[in-house]
């Protein structure tokens, strides 16, 4: 066990956590829930970062790291459908592409194709993370600047989502046609 995998564990271990403090109604709940948000989601760059550099990139980093940033992601939409806070159709295109991209990452691994991460699926990421913290933290926000951001920042999230999940089927399908046939 090298440090980038124990990033990832705990990164995975804070999901649950994340989820109580959100979900369990006790004072400035979700500014705690946010703050926990944030902490696990900076681990993400950081075991990778450390990861490249330390030359410790493993089969379980490989596989379990993205499964985490997807975990935290979907438990955090899902939770906030729960509280109201955003709608399900959202959840569900977000999730939805994770899923297809997953799925897609998995046939052209099964043809011999590495299809990698695109600075679109990095930025998608961010957007996400961005959006959720501000939905969480959205009644500082409101008082601060007077406007829902949240709500703004979702919704280019969800665009940012698609974009990339549509970049990569196009490019996919171009370096899967010759192996599927």
């Amino acid at each position: 066990m090298n440090l980038p995998n124990t990033l990832t564990i705990i990164r995975i271990i804070l999901v649950p956590v994340f989820m109580l403090v959100l979900l369990v109604k006790i004072p400035y709940g979700q500014l705690f829930a946010a703050l926990i948000f944030i902490v696990a989601a900076s681990t993400d760059g950081l075991d990778g970062y450390i990861a490249r550099k330390r030359k410790q990139i493993t089969n379980f980093g490989k596989l379990m790291d993205p499964l985490a940033d997807k975990l935290l992601v979907s438990a955090a939409l899902i939770s906030l459908v729960q509280l109201g806070q955003i709608s399900g159709w959202v959840a569900v295109v977000i999730i939805g592409r994770e899923f297809a991209v997953t799925g897609l990452r998995s046939v052209a691994a099964s043809e011999g194709v590495v299809i990698a991460a695109s600075k679109l699926g990095k930025l998608k990421t961010v957007s996400q993370i961005v959006a959720i913290v501000a939905i969480l933290i959205n009644d500082i926000i409101l008082k601060i600047i007077g406007i829902p951001l949240g709500e703004y920042l979702i919704y280019i999230a969800v665009f940012f989502t698609l974009y990339s999940g549509w970049d990569y089927f196009s490019k996919a399908g171009k370096l899967l046609k010759a192996g599927l046939k």
